[in-house]
């Protein structure tokens, strides 16, 4: 009976032991920060990424079909089961699903402008999220009231509908299930596209879309995700989160952006190395293909906006301009992020990092450097 009893110890133990090696442990020292990535991408890049790092991913993106939330094609529905499978490796990680997006919210104005509408979408949700075993719906309609997208449709009355779909949502869903909505970051949208009071505490956070944003001239070069104001642009980080703070929005439900991609703008005079100076869009390119193709070897030098606490390429002989977040960006951004007790950071997008030793890694390390000096 002795020998029986010490191998079946050593089987428990074993298991034990192989079991500990499957499950990776989250990284996030941190408490309740949030560390939140949108994945809209390849299938068979999934399981590269480093989601010890992460407590959030969010799917993207789901689409209305009628009055309810679907997928695009099989092959979006498999790419979320695969995000599903994380949780066996990373218990702690939270997977929600993202629907509209840039360009894809179409006829969310009139599904959301009825009380069918919504509640036929809120039930939809609930059954999406009960199949695919996800824990939460994150909503990215760009935008209430003011629109976006080519001739997408917009009403007044969006905003008040708006916050009925979250109070739907809310009623509808189940208690564990988080509920979060993506917001642009500048005075137009936050003045008329939400009302925060009656949002705010419906929902768990709201990523703050600080990236894409606009020069103070049209057409001019800047900072497209500034973590401060500078004289060249004065839309930012700290000039949104400030504001929103003035207005009362809880600052732990504030997850501010980072971009893993950058705004290539071509020809640019070599006035100010580029910065702040007339030129034409060209395209957006990924961090992970950036440091690759656009180096110095390449004819790009690095600049630093030490106002902006923003970095800045330019390329004299091409005449190219490029903004983007670097390791030195990102790390200011999650600092600044800890300092202001904010909800956390997110980052569109995460397979626009590389798979080790990138923008996500350098949160993580920023986060663990914190965790340690307040010990």
């Amino acid at each position: 009976m002795k020998i029986k009893s010490v191998l079946i110890l050593l089987l428990i133990i074993t298991f034990n032991c192989n079991s500990q090696t499957r499950v990776r442990k989250h990284s996030n020292k941190t408490n309740s920060f949030r560390v939140v990535g949108f994945y809209r991408g390849d299938i068979k890049e999934v399981e590269k990424f480093e989601y010890e790092k992460l407590t959030h991913l969010i799917y993207c993106f789901t689409y209305l079909q009628g009055n309810k939330i679907g997928f695009k094609n099989e092959d979006s529905k498999n790419t979320l089961k695969r995000c599903i499978e994380l949780k066996k490796t990373y218990p702690h990680l939270k997977v929600l699903v993202s629907i509209g997006g840039w360009g894809g919210c179409e006829t969310c104005s009139d599904v959301f402008s009825t009380d069918a509408g919504r509640k036929e979408f809120a039930i939809s949700v609930k059954e999406m999220l009960a199949e695919y075993h996800a824990d939460g719906i994150d909503i990215d309609w760009e935008s209430p009231v003011i629109g976006g997208y080519k001739n997408h449709k917009a009403s007044p009355n969006d905003k008040q509908n708006f916050t009925a779909l979250l109070q739907e949502l809310k009623r509808s869903l189940p208690k564990k299930s988080e509920i979060s909505f993506d917001a642009n970051s500048f005075k137009e949208f936050i003045d008329l596209s939400i009302d925060w009071k009656n949002v705010m505490p419906l929902v768990d956070f709201v990523n703050l879309m600080t990236y894409g944003l606009p020069s103070d001239k049209s057409g001019h070069t800047g900072h497209h995700t500034a973590l401060f104001s500078s004289p060249y642009q004065s839309e930012s980080i700290d000039k949104s989160v400030n504001y929103l703070d003035s207005l009362g929005v809880p600052l732990n439900k504030i997850v501010i952006g980072a971009a893993f991609y950058s705004f290539v703008v071509q020809n640019v005079d070599s006035l100010n190395n580029g910065l702040g100076q007339p030129g034409k869009f060209k395209s957006n390119v990924n961090y992970n293909q950036l440091i690759e193709n656009y180096t110095e070897k390449e004819g790009f030098n690095y600049y630093w906006d030490s106002i902006a606490k923003a970095p800045y390429l330019y390329n004299l002989e091409q005449k190219i301009f490029v903004t983007f977040d670097d390791k030195a960006s990102v790390a200011l951004k999650t600092q600044y992020a800890i300092d202001k007790k904010l909800g956390g950071l997110m980052f569109w997008k995460l397979n626009g990092d590389t798979f080790s030793n990138g923008l996500l890694d350098t949160i993580d390390k920023q986060l663990k450097l914190i965790s340690r000096q307040k010990l």
